[in-house]
């Protein structure tokens, strides 16, 4: 019999700080499967958020399990600066092999977070710059360094306001004007943007990097064009600028590809893994080549934690798993399966706005079907309602009026049916509750 631990529930509040306690839906839970988490109330639920883009080969995968279950008869922690272990050295040697470029050289650590930190600190130390310029709207934690560049909700920032960073608009073909090319338009005020700061902010002889997410995540799954990528990139090299990617929610597969820098063909000089690399497990990784590394001195970064040898085992599982069962395929099979179905829905929604979809990472807007304009209080409702149906997605935006929609890259086509068959009637409901008949 389940242990009942509703009176821990009811005291979560308390319990908990109240940044961490309350986010939407916090479905208490007792196990999870494959796509699906298994409530107290007995339910079961399809879970299209994979915890948030990190279990990508699903819950409690077997071969991860088992790996998990070995690693841990040898070593439960190895501090990699006193001691070293197989697992770190054979993950670091897969690794290299599936980043593009010549991305092949780690520093482990545990969270998005703490990879973003290295990356910033890689980038100032190595080019003796003090400046760090990021994107509107792009997320990279939530620690003061990482907070620096993240601007994806002023929430994140009050009271914490951090000094070293400058901000450019990301991309957005949405507010290209009528009659012209979008990604024209996009790549042509990137650089105005940048010559504007440029010019009246920073010099480019102070910037040590530029750091971006190749799809924006939570600011709202905004997906540029390569083109704008690609300039992103040339302006880097243009004026001795590192570039960072942020392929923390990106990365293991999400895109239909390794990691987004391979969907997207731009290669950057230093990047931040996690999510995903251990499907679930704390682990990540600041990603550079050798010869950028090699600048980086003994002492100038550390950890106690990072690189855990149970949780590197658990991570060359997963590769093997992405591998052996063809993820990549999956994801860009049933990625387009699950965008021609939603298409199907904002046919019969005006609460739908755009679709946005790269592979498995994929956002639906909700809009207001009077105005057109976003609606974060609908998405909540309408979140309430899927969830119970059965289905649980996650949100995004700058407003809260997108719909994140995440599941493992191994979900098949008939589970996309069921979750989206729940989703469309938890949105007819919203339209009835609403007098709103579409």
């Amino acid at each position: 019999m389940a242990k009942d631990w509703s009176h821990l529930v009811a005291n979560m509040s308390n319990l908990l700080a109240p940044s961490m306690a309350k986010d939407h839906p916090n479905l208490p839970v007792i196990k999870e499967e494959g796509c699906y988490y298994f409530g107290v109330d007995g339910k079961k639920y399809l879970d299209f958020t994979s915890g948030i883009a990190t279990t990508n080969v699903g819950h409690r995968h077997p071969k991860v399990v088992q790996a998990i279950k070995d690693g841990a008869d040898q070593l439960g922690h190895g501090p990699s600066g006193v001691i070293i272990y197989e697992s770190i050295l054979t993950l670091a040697e897969r690794l290299g092999k599936i980043l593009p470029g010549n991305l092949d050289c780690f520093f482990f650590a545990n969270s998005g977070t703490e990879a973003i930190e290295g990356a910033i600190k890689l980038a100032k130390h190595v080019t003796k710059r003090p400046y760090i310029v990021s994107f509107m709207g792009c997320f990279h934690g939530r620690s003061m360094g990482a907070l620096s560049v993240t601007t994806s909700k002023s929430k994140y920032r009050k009271f914490l306001q951090p000094t070293g960073s400058y901000q450019v608009p990301y991309a957005n073909t949405a507010d290209c004007p009528n009659g012209l090319d979008p990604e024209t338009y996009v790549v042509e005020q990137l650089e105005k943007d940048f010559a504007r700061l440029f010019n009246h902010q920073v010099t480019p002889e102070e910037v040590a990097a530029v750091i971006v997410e190749p799809v924006l995540g939570e600011g709202g799954y905004i997906i540029p064009p390569k083109a704008w990528l690609k300039k992103v990139r040339e302006i880097c090299d243009k004026n001795g600028i590192l570039l960072i990617f942020d392929e923390v929610q990106t990365g293991f597969g999400r895109t239909g590809e390794w990691f987004a820098a391979q969907t997207f063909d731009v290669t950057p000089d230093i990047m931040a893994i996690a999510k995903g690399i251990a499907n679930g497990l704390p682990l990540s990784a600041t990603v550079a080549s050798k010869e950028l590394m090699q600048q980086w001195p003994l002492g100038s970064h550390g950890t106690t934690f990072g690189g855990n040898p149970i949780a590197c085992s658990a991570a060359m599982a997963v590769l093997d798993v992405i591998e052996e069962e063809g993820l990549l395929e999956n994801t860009k099979k049933v990625g387009a399966y699950a965008v021609e179905k939603l298409q199907q829905l904002k046919e019969k929604h005006a609460f739908i706005g755009e679709i946005r979809a790269v592979g498995l990472m994929i956002g639906i807007e909700i809009i207001n079907p009077a105005t057109k304009e976003p609606d974060g209080d609908a998405l909540f409702r309408i979140l309430d309602l899927t969830l119970e149906n059965g289905v649980l997605f996650y949100f995004c935006g700058n407003q809260s009026e997108v719909i994140r929609m995440i599941p493992p890259l191994n979900v098949t086509t008939e589970q996309i049916d069921d979750g989206l068959e729940m989703l469309d009637r938890a949105l007819s409901t919203y339209a009835e509750e609403q007098s709103v008949f579409v």
